[in-house]
């Protein structure tokens, strides 16, 4: 049997595209002898000056002597042209060919690189199990490369015809050690809201690796990140190495569905709450109440907060902010000061995200560190807001999973609606996505949003937040099945599929973008916009080469 790398795919419940991907790795594990390696979702960066090339390939296979065989999986039909095999997304053909050239020379010459311009063996083929060729010599790929719907049983013995097992080389540990330098997995943890404890294994770029690395004292670290990046990573990984070390960590953010979402998978040892729940539980603890039921509360809750001293009970070995670009200039000082003398600090923002309109905050002599590559949303998403973002701000699409192109579906008034998001969530369906996979954003909020109101649409049965929570303080939902958020809830974490709903402006204007940017972010594999005519007329325009 293999050795497979990343291990403890086993255990990964995907739906969607992804299940053909771990179904094929399962064949590889089983079918392969141990004289092969298997990677798989292998993500790589090649970076020539001021301009970077991104990649994705489903499995690398290397055998003893350190060669490499590239597999490009294309699930689902694809179409036989003239130019050659292409896999159809959207209204565009892309052809497989042309994909697999990059493929190869993208990571050709960055392992080359890597080994000092050491030769390396690269084998390549193509794998579509859901689709048999008809014409195989028009392909544009060599018909002994090729692995079809009608030739699945043949995939394990031609790899090894390909690549065959090798004998021990020099060179192979270095192979190895570029592949597993280019893996570093965390743990997801902006997942479906409301799943308990449901852990997305993703590639990651390493920021909750090398974050920690840094050494300085005291611990004083701002990390400005894009959405995707890996910030809430971080904060996981902090939190469980101050609990793994007997300390107290403290995480604070704004928004409370992501509080709730990070308590339901941080180990118990330490504190999980919004900025305002602090403040409640600071005063609590001096033993004084606040009455929630008065006119402008939350006011005087700061208020009262920060007249009232932080007790040894109060005070942590670890304060993490997360989303800080939510949070009033006023609020810095309050949370920071629950810090012990000497503990670790981090604040983790994206100003992209500030929905608000707070001023950044101030931290004077903080290390800061940027992290502009977004591994969470698919790459055709982040290319589909670049055009729409600040000349000066470059997100960095990097994403493992390629994933879909992003669908756009237009309204012209209430009915058009509620027609329009049936038709987004069935084309989620349509490609193999389920209903927890799936979540509903409105770009309104509460008050004004039509969507969040329904407690059907259509044949779809939703669950959305009743505004209410149980005795044990947890958020109370619908009793139905497809979630339905809105965008400023859904900050922080995540879906499978997201449809982005009740889209609607009159000028494209920063708040606008930002809450565009917001909403799209939170897509992991699909994306589908419900947007109305006259703000599909505005985005198309800025779009528009």
């Amino acid at each position: 049997m293999s050795r497979v790398v990343p291990d403890g795919w086993e255990t990964l419940e995907h739906s969607g595209p992804q299940q053909r991907e771990i179904q094929t790795l399962a064949v590889l594990a089983a079918g392969l002898p141990d004289d092969y390696t298997v990677y798989h979702a292998v993500h790589w960066t090649n970076v020539d000056h001021a301009h970077a090339i991104y990649g994705e390939i489903d499995f690398v296979i290397v055998n003893r002597a350190g060669q490499l065989l590239i597999i490009e999986q294309k699930s689902g039909l694809l179409t036989e042209t003239e130019d050659g095999l292409a896999k159809v997304q959207g209204n565009t053909h892309r052809l497989v060919q042309a994909q697999m050239a990059r493929t190869v020379d993208g990571l050709s010459a960055k392992l080359s690189r890597s080994l000092n311009h050491q030769t390396v063996t690269i084998e390549y083929l193509l794998y579509c199990p859901d689709h048999i060729v008809r014409h195989p010599l028009t392909a544009g790929i060599s018909p002994e490369r090729i692995v079809d719907g009608s030739r699945r049983a043949q995939l394990v013995p031609m790899i090894e015809a390909l690549l065959g097992p090798g004998e021990p080389a020099a060179i192979a540990p270095r192979v190895h050690r570029f592949l597993q330098d280019i893996i570093q997995l965390e743990t997801d943890v902006s997942a479906l809201l409301g799943e308990a404890r449901t852990l997305v294994t993703r590639v990651a770029g390493g920021l909750a690796h090398w974050a920690r690395q840094l050494d300085m004292t005291p611990y004083r670290l701002r990390v400005t990140g894009t959405a995707g990046s890996g910030k809430t990573q971080l904060a996981l990984a902090e939190y469980r190495d101050a609990v793994e070390a007997g300390k107290r960590p403290l995480y604070v953010c704004y928004n409370r569905p992501l509080a709730d979402h990070f308590a339901r998978i941080a180990p118990a040892g330490g504190l999980v709450c919004t900025f305002h729940m602090l403040c409640d539980m600071a005063l609590q603890d001096a033993g004084h109440t606040t009455d929630f039921a008065q006119p402008g509360a939350f006011d005087k809750l700061i208020v009262d907060a920060a007249a009232t001293p932080v007790s040894e009970a109060m005070s942590f070995d670890t304060v993490i902010v997360d989303e800080g670009q939510d949070f009033a200039p006023a609020w810095r000082d309050l949370v920071l000061r629950h810090a012990k003398p000497g503990a670790r600090q981090l604040w983790l923002e994206d100003p992209m995200q500030n929905l608000y309109g707070h001023p950044p905050a101030e931290l004077p002599d903080w290390v800061r560190l940027r992290a502009k590559s977004n591994y969470r949303s698919p790459r055709p998403v982040v290319r589909w807001l670049q055009p729409l973002l600040p000349a000066d701000l470059r997100i960095e699409a990097a994403a493992p999973i390629a994933g879909s192109d992003v669908e756009l579906i237009t309204y012209a008034d209430e009915a058009s609606l509620l027609l329009a998001v049936k038709e987004a969530v069935r084309r989620c369906y349509a490609v193999g996505f389920r209903e927890h996979d799936v979540a509903v954003l409105s770009y309104r909020g509460r008050e004004q949003s039509r969507l969040l109101h329904l407690d059907r649409l259509g044949p779809h049965a939703l669950r959305s937040f009743t505004g209410e929570y149980d005795l044990l303080g947890q958020p109370v939902y619908t009793p139905g099945t497809v979630l339905m958020e809105s965008v400023y809830r859904f900050k922080g974490q995540s879906a499978a599929a997201v449809v982005f709903a009740e889209i609607d402006f009159e000028a494209l204007d920063e708040r606008t973008v930002r809450k565009l940017f917001v909403g799209a972010t939170r897509a992991t594999m699909k994306l589908v916009l419900v947007v109305s005519e006259r703000s599909a007329a505005l985005i198309e325009a800025q779009l528009a080469p």
